[in-house]
């Protein structure tokens, strides 16, 4: 037997069997951690798998089947105008206002259609960070300073995240800039405005699916909240009818899905999430059995579900198993994250970051843990440390971004934003 092959699974099979053999089953804190952890993995399959990935998923297939290659060099690619491509992503970005999960599939989808470092990574920051209405609610609860801070930083991390990036790895974005020069422009199945009038009907279905419920009962945030789903329902109307007339999908598989659904609606009005269900079963069921357009648009859909949706379970499995819920605790006391991010010093402003980075934040929750955490005596130099690396990065999607950027850019942009929130909050803890 050749034992330079076979150490390293042999390495491997004892370290898991001493892992089994001295696993602290019994210890209170290991057990909790673990219910910790389930708990958090079936929180985010109930809040976010059905809501916020299926549509994201459909989204990034579509985004790969009906947008040409050529549309996404011209405006992203690494030989678009920096201007216009660094200010097309943060606006995508702005627009969606995803969290860092949701927002993966897209980036998946845009990269491997041929989108520059920098863009792709500038988009990959803003949809989660540059959050209008989390901005917003910053600044209510926690005051205007804070919210202001993290609006600047988060627009302006953006960019220059995505400029380091590129520059980093300016040579492998001097290939392809070569390479994407060289390719010809293939022609458009139908117009612009069909195309972006299909993607908007998604994209609204997604962000009105996910409106959250603001802390106030009156203004425009409660009154949209109020019938998101009477919006979301019109979308998909128009979403079928789009398929229908411009994508030649047959109209009676149109009715099949939405009778269905409609059922479920009226019978169930306080349970919304069935009938979306079934809607989103339905699509797929039409989509993987058609032939063209539509049966490639669900392979790259179901291949994008495929290569994401394991990691991020595994990975909220995992910080879940170390932080807990918000307001629970996991293997990590949350006595130990309090003592660290107190006060604003250097050491503080890099933990809050670090913790940020690795921690899940669902959109908005990150507010009231950081209200907590401020009266537990964090320094304001460390909540706008968390505020800027927390909603961009979260152990799941660093999982996802490894898988599909490989270890060096993920490396590195996993650094620049745990780096630069550090110095955002040192500066902004100064001032204060």
């Amino acid at each position: 037997m050749d034992w330079k092959k076979e150490w390293k699974p042999l390495a491997i099979i004892v370290a898991v069997f001493l892992a089994c053999f001295y696993l602290p089953v019994g210890i209170s804190r290991f057990d909790n951690a673990v219910m910790e952890s389930l708990q958090l993995v079936k929180w985010y399959a109930q809040e976010h798998v059905l809501l916020c990935l299926v549509p994201a998923f459909f989204i990034a297939g579509a985004i790969s089947v009906f947008i040409s290659q050529a549309a996404v060099m011209k405006y992203l690619g690494a030989n678009a105008p920096k201007v216009l491509a660094y200010g097309v992503a943060s606006v995508s970005g702005t627009i969606l206002a995803v969290c860092s999960c949701t927002v993966l599939p897209l980036f998946t989808g845009i990269w491997r259609m041929g989108a520059g470092l920098g863009p792709a990574t500038a988009f990959l920051y803003s949809g989660p960070a540059i959050n209008v209405l989390a901005i917003v609610l910053t600044a209510r609860i926690l005051g205007m300073e804070l919210g202001i801070a993290r609006a600047v930083g988060a627009v302006s991390f953006s960019i220059i995240i995505g400029l380091l990036m590129h520059f980093i790895f300016r040579k492998e974005e001097q290939e392809k800039a070569i390479a994407q020069a060289a390719m010809p422009a293939p022609e458009a199945a139908r117009p612009l405005w069909q195309t972006a009038t299909y993607f908007a009907s998604m994209v609204a279905i997604l962000v009105f699916s996910n409106w959250g419920k603001p802390e106030s009962d009156a203004g425009l945030w409660h009154a949209i909240y109020s019938v998101k789903w009477a919006i979301t329902a019109l979308c998909a109307i128009g979403f079928g009818v789009i398929l229908t007339t411009w994508f030649r999908l047959a109209w009676w598989k149109i009715v099949l899905v939405a009778i269905p659904s409609a059922i479920l609606a009226t019978l169930f009005p306080d349970e919304p999430i069935l009938a979306f269900t079934a809607a989103a079963i339905g699509l797929s069921v039409i989509t993987s059995t058609s032939e063209g357009e539509m049966g490639e648009w669900f392979a790259v859909t179901w291949g994008f579900a495929k290569q994401i949706l394991p990691l991020l379970l595994g990975g909220v499995l995992i910080a879940g198993l170390l932080l807990g819920r918000p307001g629970n605790e996991g293997l990590i006391p949350n006595a130990w994250v309090t003592w660290a991010v107190g006060g604003n010093s250097l050491t503080s402003n890099i933990l809050a970051s670090v913790i940020g980075a690795f921690m899940y934040f669902a959109t908005l929750t990150e507010v009231p843990i950081l209200q907590g955490l401020i009266g537990s005596g964090m320094g304001k130099g460390p909540a706008l440390a968390l505020l800027l690396a927390g909603p961009a990065l979260s152990l799941p999607s660093m999982l996802v971004i490894y898988s599909v950027m490989g270890f060096k850019k993920t490396f590195v942009y996993c650094l620049l934003v745990v780096v630069m929130s550090a110095i955002a909050g040192m500066i902004f803890g100064a001032m204060n």
